[in-house]
């Protein structure tokens, strides 16, 4: 079995917190009971002695944790719906559904996009560098919707994988979030890194690498609005950061901050309203709507849209019955 060495130097600020809850927030996967039973056998050290489960860490201490790294199983076919969208001897177009995690990896090796169109697809993916990625030329969030493009052969992959690096790739996101915005259109435009204080989360950073987001206001609600975004980079939570950075998070995000009531009055019959809209979307209103690129075969633009799903439809719905109430 193989072995990461992970090492976690404390942030600056960083306020009191147990070590066993402060890992579980920085390592991937890892819940607490995972983080204490390494504590106990010894193997978690700071700057190279044992620790106990109840140390507060402090700034500046330097946090090393060896995990333990199976060898992954192959992508296994699963016999698991997918909405086809087009397909033909080179890629395949998905309407991936809020939920569905893109490819297998580490903790997660089944009912993946991957799983199922492997299932789906008797001719076969283009093999990548990660074996739990055939075809795979981009990813969605687990809970972000909407259009990707999948190659079927190494051709494919690789034509259009340079229009991504490239930054040729034409696509369009629908996002309904907090807050209204004082222009219908505009950019944003911030570095991005992992956050220092929750290694799961991306954050803001002047180190961080280079990213740029264009919005332009759909329609405006009663302290929401619904935008349409593209992205000038594809930075790993980009939509969501960015969003988040400029005090509009995605509605129903739970990692940024969209899951409670950002802007206008918190009435009771208010709080009833969102709270019914965010039962409804147990997610981050996010889909990836449209997407355009040059085709590896026929060498000319093809372009594809898919509708909002239904759990964002029922909130713009209601957003507008209230407005005209």
């Amino acid at each position: 079995m193989n072995e990461t060495i992970i090492n976690i130097t404390v942030p600056p600020g960083k306020k009191k917190e147990r070590i066993d809850v402060f890992l579980a927030h920085q390592i991937e996967n890892a819940s607490r009971n995972k983080v204490q039973n390494a504590i106990k056998r010894g193997y978690v050290t700071i700057d190279g002695e044992p620790v106990k489960a109840n140390h507060i860490v402090a700034p500046g201490e330097s946090i090393t944790v060896p995990l333990p790294m199976p060898p992954p199983p192959d992508a296994v076919p699963e016999d698991i719906p997918v909405n086809i969208v087009y397909e033909d001897e080179s890629l395949i177009i998905v309407n991936k559904p809020p939920g569905m995690v893109t490819h297998p990896a580490y903790g997660n090796y089944s009912g993946t996009l991957v799983n199922a169109l492997l299932y789906h697809i008797q001719s076969g993916l283009a093999d990548t560098d990660d074996p739990m990625r055939p075809g795979i030329v981009h990813r969605l969030d687990k809970d972000t919707s909407g259009l990707m493009v999948i190659a079927k052969n190494d051709h494919a992959l690789h034509f259009i994988s340079k229009q991504f690096s490239e930054r040729t790739i034409d696509r369009e996101y629908w996002a309904i979030v907090w807050g209204t915005f004082p222009e219908n259109k505009g950019t944003i435009e911030a570095s991005l890194g992992r956050s220092k204080s929750d290694r799961k989360k991306m954050a803001v950073r002047e180190d961080g690498k280079p990213a740029i987001t264009r919005y332009e206001v759909i329609e405006e609600y009663d302290g929401l609005s619904l935008i349409k975004l593209k992205l000038l980079t594809g930075r790993t939570h980009q939509i969501r950061v960015h969003l988040a950075s400029e005090h509009r998070p995605v509605f129903g995000d739970p990692t940024y901050g969209g899951r409670r009531i950002v802007y206008g009055g918190v009435t009771p019959k208010r709080k009833a309203f969102i709270q019914n809209l965010l039962e409804h979307l147990p997610r981050q209103a996010l889909h990836a709507k449209t997407i355009g690129f040059v085709h590896p075969d026929k060498k000319e633009r093809v372009f594809f849209e898919t509708d909002l799903p239904d759990d964002m439809v029922y909130v713009v719905e209601q957003l507008r019955k209230q407005n005209t109430s």
